[in-house]
């Protein structure tokens, strides 16, 4: 159970911070419905329960706001990923959501420097010819200390905070727990699948404590963009060479691991800065056209793609280049998903409504979809834009109502596909920040041109056509081992056969029903038949002048019937509702 899950030790302190802030805020009621109360109370722990009149004025989206701040760096984590959740959460949540800043104090400097001694072999001022104690940046997981390399190269070192993996681990078996309640308890969120929540969200965050493995992804965006050319790129190096347009920090693996990363520095302009891309002589229009162009090829051709686009993590370069930095948070789509979205922003590219709802019934994939009414609902949307010129679309915004559809039917998108929109909402608004023209849909449109005509060139037709042949081959090799495999089971008596019949328990209660019914049929007319015999025998007591027994044979064959013709009426009625 829930509640007694709750009592295990170790995670009953963390528990009893969390419970306190929820009730400060205003959430007392949730505390108690949740177990938690009364597992504090056997701990021999005092919850007050009414400290939350101050907060009461604050409308629910800001005081919840406010308690994930508190509770901490998983719950800050959670916030920003339901921030990516348009189609779970109205504008307001999401606006809300996306205040939440993952900032936090320094953490001091020796316990720092202890870990850094463990990870890298020797303290750090012994492996760096200078490392600077005092961090550029501190988050709720890391922090970045900036140091130089016996080379001279800038380097930045990110080091995970000491002793948060113990933490975190304890608040996601919590959010687990809550999820598994959530699910069990209310029919409303079990309609947005809060345990699969739960379960990526644990995934990405456990993914974003391995430092080596947000290198990793570094890497492969690098190599995805490995003589990545821009047509409007007329600058050269030294060597007569066009430099790189996009700029991944280079990653110095002798000293990166689980709990530390050694990368590049990048000495650029902070996307928050536009001042000073102004100052630098930068063309924003360049900048925001290859930044889309970027993200956009990362989506459409790469199926990997940076999930977190923000300013924050946008540097620009002299010559109009641009570094990406902080790949903990990544997306993957797989082929067929890609062939989705292509089909999709086409669809709302060129309004053709028929093409966006075929891919939104795919993504959705319920079997209480009223496909009806949402088909007409996008094809209304849709429709709404026929005319409008490309340049005016908002593609960011046109996905948002989309998804807004969506939430209205009480449908949820798969998790990739969450981040998938963030992604292309904040590369919208970033393109428009930079160039207040900038046109997404008709840079989207010639990619999307692009990337449908490489899906249907000869050699990809043929490649698809082969790994189909390849799988069915594999399939028609493996049928004999299968075959035989199956026959001794047979002999063995181990053979098994499940069959799952839809509504099965609803088949069985009616059939129940009309075996009640047909019983207490019989027994009406039996009843009737046998007070009738009983009416016309003489003698015995008498009521009225009539048979006492008879009496009560048709007094039973009343109820009896009456019971009968209730039950009926009843049974058609929920039919009907």
């Amino acid at each position: 159970m829930f509640w007694q899950a709750l009592t295990a030790v170790r995670d009953l302190g963390r528990l009893h911070d969390i419970a306190a802030i929820l009730v400060r805020y205003g959430f007392g009621d949730m505390v108690r419905r949740m177990g938690l109360a009364n597992a504090l109370e056997r701990a021999g722990r005092m919850l007050h329960w009414n400290n939350a009149e101050e907060f009461a004025h604050m409308p629910p989206p800001e005081r919840v706001r406010r308690a994930l701040e508190e509770m901490g760096p998983t719950f800050v984590k959670l916030g920003q990923v339901l921030a990516t959740r348009i189609d779970l959460f109205e504008p307001e949540w999401i606006a809300e959501f996306g205040k939440l800043q993952d900032s936090a104090p320094a953490a001091p400097w020796a316990d720092i420097r202890q870990q850094l001694t463990e990870d890298l072999g020797a303290p750090p001022e012994t492996i760096f010819a200078a490392f600077e104690p005092e961090p550029l940046a501190a988050a709720s997981i890391a922090q970045v200390h900036r140091a130089r390399l016996e080379d001279g190269s800038s380097v930045v070192v990110k080091v995970r905070r000491p002793g948060i993996r113990p933490i975190i681990e304890a608040d996601l078996r919590w959010l687990m727990r809550l999820a598994e309640l959530a699910e069990a308890e209310s029919t409303e969120l079990r309609a947005f699948h809060p345990q699969e929540v739960a379960r990526h969200f644990g995934q990405s965050l456990r993914r974003e404590l391995d430092f080596a493995g947000e290198c990793r992804n570094a890497e492969r965006i690098a190599g995805n963009f490995a003589g990545y050319i821009d047509a409007d790129s007329p600058e050269t190096g030294q060597n007569g060479e066009a430099p790189a347009i996009i700029v991944i920090p280079r990653v110095h693996w002798q000293w990166t691991g689980e709990r530390v990363c050694v990368q590049e520095f990048i000495d650029g302009i902070s996307g928050r800065n536009l001042p000073a891309v102004e100052r630098a002589g930068l063309d924003r229009k360049i900048l925001a056209r290859r930044g889309a162009h970027a993200v956009l090829k990362m989506i459409l051709e790469d199926g990997f793609f940076h999930a977190d686009p923000h300013p924050g993590n946008v540097f620009y370069l002299a010559g109009n280049r641009i570094a990406f930095i902080d790949f903990g948070m990544v997306g993957r789509l797989t082929e067929a998903r890609r062939g989705q979205l292509i089909n999709l922003l086409l669809g709302l590219v060129k309004h053709q409504p028929q093409r966006v709802a075929d891919v939104m019934f795919e993504w959705t994939d319920d079997v209480a979809l009223d496909e009806a009414g949402l088909t007409l609902e996008i094809q209304t949307f849709v429709d709404q834009y026929h005319g409008v010129a490309l340049s005016q679309l908002r593609l960011g915004a046109m996905l948002s109502d989309l998804v807004d559809i969506l939430r209205q039917h009480r449908l949820a998108l798969p998790a990739d596909l969450s981040l998938l929109v963030k992604a292309f909402i904040t590369l919208e608004g970033m393109g428009r920040e930079l160039d207040p023209e900038f046109d997404m849909a008709g840079e989207a449109l010639f990619l999307l041109e692009q990337a449908m005509r490489a899906r249907y060139t000869p050699a990809a037709i043929a490649k698809r056509g082969w790994q189909a042949a390849s799988e069915a081959l594999a399939l028609v090799a493996g049928l004999p081992q299968d075959v035989s495999r199956l026959l001794r089971a047979a002999r063995r008596g181990r053979l098994e056969i499940h069959i799952d019949v839809t509504h099965l328990k609803r088949v069985g209660n009616q059939l129940d029903s009309a075996a009640n019914r047909l019983v207490i049929g019989i027994v009406v007319a039996a009843l009737i038949i046998g007070s009738s015999i009983v009416m016309t025998v003489p003698g015995g007591p008498t009521l009225l002048g009539l048979p006492v027994f008879g009496l009560l044979g048709f007094c039973g064959a009343v109820v009896g019937g009456i019971w009968l013709l209730l039950s009926i009426w009843k049974t058609n009625r929920a039919d009907r509702e």
